[in-house]
């Protein structure tokens, strides 16, 4: 920002500088009406007065037409007097600029400032109009548009100061989307701005990119194909007029890129009332059609209209759905970078927590340790083996607690399926209690013929399975034996006699009996746990059929 004038210059102007003081102590929303104040100031001396100029000048140097362009960036529904404040904000600000002459670095005001502004302004622009389309009252939309024109004139009336500006307005996408609009009053401001800029600079067109101009053109074309307003059409074709006027290169650019517009202009805009500037216009195209090849526009005529709808039609769309997708790219930034930092935390407090139950553990084990050695420090050596065998009969003891406890709940979960068929048969012998006795006579009769339908079929399948299950076994042993069996030559009487005895897999299988006994009964008191309301002589079956099984697979086991 610029600074106050030092003592040594001329003495400011003691309204700007009263001005000031009061915008510096002055509460943030009270700033606004406070800088109305300088539109009297303004106004108090002659236009292009010395006067005039050296207020500009204390106005610039106190910082004020600062503080005008930072309450135009704000959110106007928060100012006092609303739309009608920033509009007079944007015109006092516009008269700030011109005329203005900075003497201390004029290459930021001119570089920096005022391209700042400009973009301000086109943005109120963007906003007034945005409103103005949405009013529904009509005392609503006057003053939408009352306000809207204000800013375009202070617009006009800054880059009519500043001719620099010019490029900056016309390469600008607030500019282009204010020209862009269906709405016919807006329309007509626009198209008047940029013939106003056009009379400023008419070399504007020339030093902007070709995108710029292009987007400029089509809209100014699309205009014309697409209503039958003739305010619209005349303001269009003075403005293509002024174009083609200025240079013979956008004329050949006018007959070449839009092959249909001479016809489109003859027949849709003729009597209605601008056929002075229809027929230059028509005579600039038709001349330069006759040192061109004016037979393939003739074929081209109908692709003039298509282009131009659909550039028009094709920018309207990708201008629509810019702002929705940058506010979904934000709103999917700001959902995943908040996944990260909820992910990051989480995992902080997960660390933080797995760290503290280490510590808490430590500190325990610290403290038991600590205890046991004070036990032992204070119990005398004769006593600690027999403090020992108390310290292993509780540690077996509370073993054996845990141990009860998880097989009761493995238990508990293994007959929770018993617990529903319970439930469930209560619920059938309920329902059964409500029918007949007659009903009841029958249903009981058939299910016992069921019921004695299945013992008697599991009875015979149980039998055939241990007859196959026999048949197996000895097939298997007399397998073995076979394979064991020694050569013919060293054949003796004793192996044909096993040969010839079914004894063999009977003594087998009692010597793996009795062998799977020895072993049960040698097994360490923990791995009885679970059999501790065991008959002393009953070995658990499933150990049995374990060692009993080799029968079946090879006929002996070896010890």
């Amino acid at each position: 920002m610029a600074n106050a004038p030092s003592e040594g210059l001329v003495a400011a102007d003691p309204r700007v500088l009263a001005l000031a003081a009061q915008v510096t102590e002055s509460r943030e929303q009270d700033i606004p009406l406070l800088l109305l104040k300088l539109k009297g100031i303004l106004s108090s001396a002659s236009l292009g007065s010395e006067e005039s100029k050296k207020i500009k000048q204390d106005i610039y140097s106190y910082d004020l037409t600062q503080y005008c362009m930072l309450v135009l960036r704000q959110d106007h529904f928060r100012l006092h007097g609303g739309w009608a404040t920033a509009a007079q904000l944007a015109e006092i600000l516009s008269h700030c600029c011109v005329g203005l002459e900075v003497k201390e670095d004029p290459e930021e005001f001119h570089k920096k400032f005022l391209p700042s502004a400009i973009d301000n302004l086109l943005v109120l622009g963007r906003r007034l109009q945005a409103r103005f389309i949405r009013a529904i009252k009509d005392e609503e939309k006057q003053d939408f548009l009352r306000w809207f024109q204000t800013v375009t004139d202070a617009i006009c009336w800054l880059f009519g100061g500043h001719i620099q500006l010019t490029a900056c307005v016309l390469q600008s996408d607030h500019f282009l989307q204010l020209l862009i609009t269906d709405d016919v009053e807006t329309a007509i401001l626009m198209m008047s701005v940029l013939h106003n800029l056009l009379k400023v600079n008419s070399s504007v067109l020339l030093q902007v990119d070709e995108e710029t101009l292009h987007s400029v053109l089509d809209e100014l074309v699309y205009k014309l194909s697409s209503t039958t307003n003739p305010v619209i059409g005349n303001a269009a074709t003075k403005l293509l007029l002024v174009v083609a006027k200025f240079c013979k290169q956008l004329v050949k650019l006018l007959a070449t890129r839009y092959k249909g517009l001479k016809g489109l202009l003859s027949k849709q805009w003729t009597g209605k009332g601008f056929d002075r500037d229809l027929s230059q216009l028509l005579d600039l195209l038709y001349l330069e059609q006759s040192n061109g090849k004016g037979e393939m526009q003739r074929q081209h005529q109908a692709a003039c209209v298509i282009q131009a709808m659909w550039r028009g039609f094709q920018t309207r769309k990708r201008l629509k759905k810019l702002p929705q997708a940058v506010t979904t790219l934000q709103r999917s930034f700001r959902a995943k970078r908040e996944q990260e930092l909820q992910h990051l935390k989480k995992q902080k407090e997960d660390e933080a927590l797995k760290l503290q139950m280490k510590l808490q553990r430590q500190r325990a084990m610290r403290l038991f340790h600590e205890r046991q050695l004070a036990l032992l420090k204070i119990i005398h050596a004769s006593q600690v083996d027999k403090y020992m065998e108390e310290m292993e009969g509780k540690s077996a003891l509370t073993i054996q607690r845990f141990w009860r406890g998880y097989r009761a709940r493995r238990n508990f979960h293994q007959q929770r399926q018993s617990l529903k068929e319970y439930k469930a048969a209560v619920v059938i012998q309920r329902a059964a209690s409500q029918m007949s006795e007659e009903r009841s006579k029958e249903l009981h009769m058939q299910a016992q013929e069921k019921l004695a339908q299945f013992l008697l079929r599991s009875r015979l399948d149980q039998r055939a399975a241990q007859r196959r299950e026999t048949l197996l076994a000895q097939v298997n042993t007399d397998v073995e034996l076979l394979m064991n069996a020694p050569g013919l030559a060293e054949t003796t009487e004793k192996d044909l006699d096993v040969f010839m005895s079914r004894s063999v897999p009977v003594a087998t299988k009692a010597r793996q009996s009795h062998n799977t006994m020895l072993k049960y009964t040698r097994w360490p008191w923990w791995k009885k746990l679970g059999d501790e309301f065991m008959e002393d002589d009953v070995i658990p079956d499933d150990d049995l059929n374990a060692e009993l099984g080799t029968l079946f697979i090879g006929g002996r086991k070896s010890c």
